[in-house]
């Protein structure tokens, strides 16, 4: 649906569409910036929905332009901000289908026809997540350490001390090579007995978590590194809850931490971008 031209005119405007909504308080957005602090933000009424929107420049939004403003990291965070604060104000007020980051149109007849031709799509969108919020939820299992660096046998130096003193060095206790690779084995078994283990606490808290939700997704999972040390990611998902279950959710995730034992961690409520389908 975005429309980004890469040489326009300098004085060329294009319009921001932030979300689509039934009918939103207009007071919500008085304070908001948006991401042109220059222009207001505003409603356009398409058929028997509104979407949320503001003038920008199009020069701002060249395809060119855009990739370098997303690939620092400070403004790529300010658009972020800016975009989710209008789509949050806006779902605070009626349900709301929020639109991707930098969906433009060149003119205000042009975004009307658009929207109008995705109608069906945003008024199903907007059934299906009504008096619902989106809940993010993951699951962390230990990570086994690695075997004792000491308990493998000794490396030679790479200098070469008096014949009989190299004998006595270098060569390890009796089984100690032995012991090495039998503990490194019991490592990997416990290893793979873990990863089984984490399957099952995934489908278990998964299983859970859908019994209550409306509907989940599941994502991919995080690096170990990103995660923290002694501690491996073993479910990243995301469901959409009726407004009314939040308590229900809180409880149900204190039980599993109980049952299993696990690290879980859980997020929300959010607008349910991840519920809304391809708009």
């Amino acid at each position: 649906m975005t429309e980004r031209g890469t040489e326009p005119d300098p004085d060329e405007s294009a319009l921001y569409v932030f979300a689509v909504c039934d009918a939103p308080d207009p007071k919500v957005f008085d304070c908001l910036p948006g991401v042109a602090e220059d222009q207001p933000l505003r409603r356009l009424r398409f058929g028997d929905l509104t979407a949320v929107v503001q003038t920008v420049r199009a020069a701002d939004f060249t395809d060119e332009v855009w990739q370098v403003r997303m690939s620092a990291r400070d403004e790529l965070e300010r658009y972020a901000r800016a975009h989710h604060d209008v789509v949050s104000a806006a779902a605070a007020s009626c349900p709301t289908v929020p639109l991707p980051m930098a969906t433009l149109y060149r003119s205000e007849e042009r975004a009307r026809q658009a929207l109008i031709e995705e109608t069906g799509r945003f008024r199903t969108a907007l059934e299906r997540t009504a008096g619902h919020s989106e809940w993010g939820v993951k699951v962390y299992s230990a990570e086994l350490p690695e075997p004792t660096p000491t308990t493998a046998p000794p490396v030679p130096s790479r200098v070469s001390p008096a014949p009989e003193a190299s004998a006595v060095r270098s060569r390890p206790a009796p089984g100690a090579g032995l012991a090495y690779l039998e503990r490194k084995r019991g490592v990997q078994a416990q290893r793979e007995r873990r990863y089984e283990d984490s399957l099952r606490l995934a489908e278990t808290v998964d299983a859970a978590f859908q019994s209550l939700a409306a509907a989940g997704r599941r994502l991919r999972l995080h690096a170990p590194q990103a995660e923290g040390k002694g501690h491996v990611q073993v479910l990243n998902a995301t469901y959409l809850v009726a407004e009314r279950r939040a308590i229900e959710l809180e409880a149900l995730t204190r039980r599993l931490r109980g049952a299993t034992g696990a690290r879980i961690d859980i997020s929300g409520p959010w607008v349910p971008y991840s519920f809304v389908g391809e708009v």
